[in-house]
């Protein structure tokens, strides 16, 4: 076995000079674990919103996605409790989100979310909680409406009834959310 090698931990570089084992600090391996779930979820929305635009649809297996690697990043970084609780505020968020369109679609006779997205609300709960939703939610909302305004410009009418996917527009506020909670702007 070469020297600072270890299958069942992770060493310092150092360790092939020295000859000792030492193993990296707590702190570097929950930066390296939030940063690939970081990126993977970097990757699951760029993905949705190029599905989305595609084929108007966003996938389960997507959802599903986001949200096990949302539980993953709790339970390891934060523990089994976080995640069990971040698991509860996404299933919270979905059914309140739920009931709004199912509400909605009694009064309009038409539905105003798709039930992608509501599964992506779900989701993104599990990232940013139960305070960090309306902040993704005012985003998506607002640059919707900008990019229908663009498209208005542009020259294509734009109705009521007009349908454009509202995934992006979830996903770039799931991601401006978790940076605006990261920072501390959210609490």
């Amino acid at each position: 076995m070469p020297l600072g090698f270890d299958p069942g931990g992770i060493f310092l570089p150092e360790t092939l000079y020295s000859g000792e084992r030492t193993p990296i600090p707590a702190p570097h391996c929950e930066l390296m674990i939030a940063a690939i779930c970081l990126a993977l979820l970097y990757l699951a929305c760029g993905l949705l919103v190029w599905i989305d635009l595609r084929r108007g649809i966003i996938p389960n297996w997507l959802n599903l996605a986001i949200a096990i690697i949302g539980l993953a990043r709790a339970a390891i970084l934060d523990g089994w409790t976080a995640a069990l609780g971040a698991g509860c505020e996404g299933v919270v968020i979905g059914a309140i989100v739920l009931l709004l369109r199912r509400l909605y679609f009694k009064f309009r006779k038409f539905h105003g979310l798709g039930l992608g997205d509501v599964k992506l609300l779900a989701a993104s709960g599990i990232w940013i909680g139960v305070a960090g939703v309306p902040i993704q939610l005012l985003i998506a909302s607002l640059t919707a409406l900008a990019a229908a305004g663009v498209m208005q410009l542009a020259g294509r009418t734009m109705t009521r009834q007009t349908s454009l996917p509202f995934g992006p527009f979830l996903a770039l506020g799931l991601l401006l959310a978790l940076a605006l909670l990261q920072q501390g702007w959210i609490n």
